[in-house]
This record gives structure tokens, C-alpha cells and sequence, in this order.
């Protein structure tokens, strides 16, 4: 949304926002969901690029088509074990990054302190 659609809307009264603000979900909830939406793109796209139907991903997860489709979509009931699985069933893989202690191992680590930085990354 443009900056002069939103002041108007703000101006008229109304609140402008995204699915989480409506839902009064806390940060720790919003970086949950990001995650879970994060890793379910990445499977479906690393499934694609390694030219797998969601029925072979299935097979190799040993689970059903709608289980993938429920999986790519980061339905509700996917743990985030599963989201893993897929992904590296699918040939892609996640790198941890922890951010601690000083500033000189957090530079290392690529992550601020306290931060973890889960890096997806996809075979070629």
C-alpha cells in the first residue's frame, strides 16, 4: 500500500495492519510463523528445482501427496521437524548461525548476539 492511501485510511479512522497485528500475536509468535512460511516456500521451491512431483516427495518422506501439499503450505498441524525433513529430502539444506559471547565469535557466526540466523540453502 502507498504511503498516501495509508494516511488516508489512518486519517478516516480505520488501523492499518497485517494478519498478525489482528491477531494480537506476540514477536515470539510472528518469528515462529515466519520460519514455518520461510521453510515451507523454500521446500516447495528446492521440491521444484529438483524437478520432484509432490507425490515423490511423499515417497521419500514416506507420506502422502496431501501430506506435502499440507506441508508446502505450513499448515498448522506440521511440526517443525517435518518442515526440516521435507526440505532435506528434497536436497536442500539449513546451516544454523548462533550469535554469542563477543562481538569478534558473533562476527564469525554471522549472527547477532542472541540471534539465530537459519540459513536455507538449496542443491543444485
Amino acid at each position: 500500500m502507498d504511503a498516501a492511501k495509508r494516511k488516508a485510511i489512518e486519517a478516516a479512522g480505520w488501523q492499518v495492519g497485517d494478519a498478525a497485528d489482528f491477531l494480537e500475536m506476540s514477536d515470539e509468535e510472528r518469528q515462529l510463523l515466519d520460519t514455518r512460511v520461510a521453510l515451507a516456500l523454500a521446500i516447495r521451491d528446492q521440491r521444484k528445482a529438483s524437478k520432484l512431483s509432490q507425490k515423490q516427495l511423499g515417497a521419500k518422506l514416506k507420506t502422502t501427496q496431501p501430506r506435502v501439499a499440507k506441508i508446502e503450505r505450513a499448515a498448522s498441524d506440521v511440526s517443525l521437524d517435518q518442515l526440516v525433513r521435507a526440505l532435506t529430502a528434497a536436497g536442500g539444506s539449513i546451516v544454523v548461525k548462533v550469535g554469542q559471547g563477543t562481538a569478534k565469535s558473533t562476527k564469525r557466526a554471522g549472527a547477532k548476539k542472541g540471534k539465530v540466523v537459519l540459513e536455507v540453502t538449496a542443491a543444485k
